[in-house]
């Protein structure tokens, strides 16, 4: 059988207190796949009682970020007014834009018995056209997602369309977004209907034809390159990807943009407080750090 990687990516974990994140994206081999420009899976981790998440109002520029979650639940308030709490299942897409700030929580109903923490964050570079746009928020629940059964697995479409079922969430670029579920012994065909794709095993065990998936890597697919997913005991796997990109997006902490001059307007920006503030949480932030965790390279 052909190879049907193109490269493997793997991840850079960081321990926050708790709960582990493992980034794939970005990376010093690969910066995007499609529009996704970020890909961070958070947990799972069961905290203590009375504790949580606590991030801080923060700020992004010219990008847009989905959250999903597999269990728990966080806060979410922009400085645009939104404020929604995000459940399994549904999905959050914020479209920074001109910019935007925001803030992440675990709900006090949560802290109350120990939240659970378990789901996957990724940032969407926005094409050029869109970049400057308006800052907006839109919660799709999970009920609005569409889902696909079939085989033994369970795909539940976040975006894009992808086995003939379309997502309702905004959409800038091209893009396909899918959380498959796979009960033991399940086979469900990933097919070509993107420029760049790349599958990513949150948990259990899967295999793409007879090419086995390491949890936590995510796995670019060849242009073309076709197969049919499989699990033997059971996992949860992410499909992403959409339009390749045709002229480059830079990366640094939380801003994203085609453009350098761009982002070190809104570095000062936020280091002067020129920026608006979150309502409901605006007594604290995240200062901007001397050495960013998040790059693109070069």
């Amino acid at each position: 059988m052909t190879e049907p990687f193109l490269q493997l990516i793997q991840p850079t974990s960081h321990d926050l207190g708790g709960f582990k994140v493992h980034r794939t994206l970005p990376s010093r081999p690969r910066t995007m796949v499609g529009p996704f420009i970020f890909f961070d899976q958070m947990g799972p981790a069961h905290l203590p009682q009375g504790e949580g998440i606590d991030v801080r109002p923060h700020p992004h520029i010219n990008l847009a970020t989905v959250t999903y979650l597999f269990a728990g639940a966080i806060e979410h308030r922009d400085s645009i007014g939104s404020h929604a709490v995000i459940e399994p299942g549904a999905v959050n897409l914020m479209t920074a834009g001109t910019g935007i700030a925001h803030s992440e929580r675990s709900p006090a109903t949560e802290r109350a018995v120990g939240p659970e923490l378990s789901g996957i964050q990724t940032w969407l570079a926005l094409p050029e056209a869109d970049e400057e746009g308006d800052p907006a928020f839109e919660q799709v629940t999970r009920d609005q997602l569409p889902v696909v059964e079939a085989g033994g697995a369970r795909a539940r479409v976040i975006m894009g369309t992808l086995w003939g079922a379309t997502a309702p969430t905004t959409t800038y670029a091209q893009t396909i977004y899918a959380d498959i579920d796979l009960a033991a012994g399940a086979a469900v065909p990933i097919d070509a209907s993107a420029d760049e794709r790349a599958l990513y095993v949150a948990y259990g065990d899967a295999r793409l034809d007879d090419q086995p998936l390491a949890p936590q890597t995510l796995y670019i697919l060849k242009p073309g390159a076709t197969g049919t997913l499989r699990s033997d005991a059971g996992g949860r796997v992410m499909l992403c990807g959409g339009e390749a990109f045709r002229t480059p997006r830079y990366v640094w902490w939380n801003f994203v943009s085609s453009s350098r001059d761009r982002i070190e307007a809104a570095k000062a920006a936020w280091k002067a407080g020129d920026w608006a503030k979150v309502p409901g949480d605006d007594e604290e932030y995240i200062p901007i750090p001397d050495v960013p965790k998040t790059v693109s390279y070069p």
